[in-house]
């Protein structure tokens, strides 16, 4: 599957921007997907919010956790009392502890829901890690494609205008027509515009590069093989998507999830029990006394009776959730499903496009020599000629357009199945480990910076 140096020099005369060096001079499509991977604004932004999901397990881990309180107050008092004025300064201190013992399962509960969030989240990171790469892979082979593009618009404007002049110097010597001149400069003229176009989209390409790989298109490698990555067959693709494709297992963490928190919701109707106890020291509590200390312990049990139906009802709207989550993974199985087979296809169908295209272009190029040598002895007009070049730059535009799309549909079909990530690849990058945070964060009691530093 590689836009062929040879292939691409026959279509087009030049290439811009030295497309086609040599592999230890070029930049691969392997160098543009790791330096996406490292770079990409995105796919970093994905990650950081895995990081902030990450804390929601030391926030649920909490409910373990004993509280602590400190207060202390410092005043002055006046008193009369039978007429007598009183005053006297008066502080206290105190150190309140509670543990909560039985909290009616929520913490368990919690702590499982915030860790399958987790664990949904890192699958949505991998979906776009894959979106990301395969962005990064179009953006390449559009580069290549549209640079392609311009060398055939240009080798078809030098041709128009070879046409131009031969046409004058036959009008000149009156073998031809004001006409055949005419037709000649109405064709190059029309061949200008088109190298217009292709170079506002040759820019657009760039500018997309830059955007998802964070690098300028410099010179970049034709061979751009993702073979040894598509599967063998549909059947294959299918099974594989079932098992591998980050979105069907983002939905089945997101069902777990939605069943931990009917459970957490349900624990709010059982009892809760704590562990209280404080100790506090008074200095002038009353016109009598100097000083007070004391200390105490409670172990406390709240029973809930009724909170007015809230809690009936959030856990009535959780288990409605649950079953939406529970569809939604029906509809991400049969998304992925439909994404795979429309993705087999467009490969298989870009596959035939270039097989007839490349039979259209050899059958063109003989067609347009003929056309030439039959002007010469004057069975052609200048217009048959021309109409000739116009269809072969056609013939030879469908075929790299073809090309591209199929290059193209091998990485949407590596995608869809779940395969297109930095790890199936190989890539030459050190490879993101969301665990790191997580196991960095999971134990914290306490602290402001976060695991780098900030």
């Amino acid at each position: 599957m590689t836009l062929s140096v040879a292939l691409l020099s026959g279509v087009a005369a030049a290439t811009t921007s030295g497309l086609f060096l040599s592999p230890a001079q070029a930049e691969t499509i392997r160098d543009a997907l790791s330096l996406a991977y490292a770079n990409n604004p995105t796919l970093n932004a994905a990650r950081a919010q895995l990081r902030g999901v990450d804390e929601n397990v030391p926030q649920a881990l909490t409910g373990w956790r004993p509280t602590a309180s400190a207060a202390a107050a410092v005043g002055s008092v006046h008193s009369s009392v039978n007429g007598r004025q009183a005053y006297r300064n008066n502080a206290s201190i105190s150190l309140t502890l509670s543990q909560a013992l039985f909290r009616g399962f929520r913490t368990v509960n919690s702590t499982r829901q915030a860790e399958a969030v987790v664990r949904a989240q890192r699958e949505s990171l991998m979906s776009s890690e894959q979106d990301t790469l395969l962005s990064a892979a179009t953006a390449y082979v559009d580069v290549i494609r549209d640079t392609a593009l311009v060398s055939l618009q240009r080798s078809d404007l030098a041709f128009l205008q070879e046409q131009v002049r031969a046409a004058r110097d036959r009008f000149d010597v009156g073998e031809g027509t004001r006409t055949d001149v005419s037709q000649a400069e109405a064709r190059a003229a029309e061949a200008q515009a088109g190298l217009n176009t292709a170079l506002a989209n040759l820019n657009t390409s760039r500018a997309i590069y830059r955007q998802v790989v964070g690098v300028e298109p410099k010179s970049l490698s034709a061979d751009t093989s993702i073979t040894r990555a598509v599967p063998k067959s549909l059947d294959v693709a299918l099974n594989a998507s079932e098992e591998q494709q980050p979105l069907i297992r983002q939905a089945q963490h997101l069902v777990d999830a939605a069943i931990f928190n009917v459970k957490a919701i349900e624990g709010e109707l059982l009892p809760t029990v704590t562990l209280d106890g404080s100790i506090g020291r008074s200095w002038n509590p009353s016109s009598t006394v100097d000083q007070t200390n004391n200390a105490q312990i409670f172990g406390n049990v709240s029973i809930p009776i009724y909170q007015g139906g809230g809690v009936y009802s959030r856990v009535r709207q959780a288990k409605e959730e649950l079953g939406q989550t529970r569809l939604q993974l029906d509809v991400a199985r049969d998304q992925v499903r439909a994404n795979v087979i429309s993705a087999w296809g467009i490969f298989q169908a870009a596959e035939a496009s270039i097989i007839a295209a490349r039979a259209a272009v050899e059958a063109q190029k003989l067609a347009l020599e003929g056309v030439i040598e039959e002007q010469r002895v004057g069975q052609r007009t200048t217009l048959d000629v021309l109409d000739a070049q116009r269809d072969l730059v056609t013939q030879q535009s469908n075929l790299v357009t073809a090309q591209r799309n199929r290059i193209v549909g091998g990485y949407q079909l590596v995608a869809s199945i779940g395969q297109l990530d930095a790890a199936s690849l190989g890539l030459n990058v050190l490879i993101y480990n969301p665990s790191e945070h997580y196991k960095a964060v999971r134990g914290k009691w306490f602290g402001l910076r976060t695991p780098d530093g900030r």
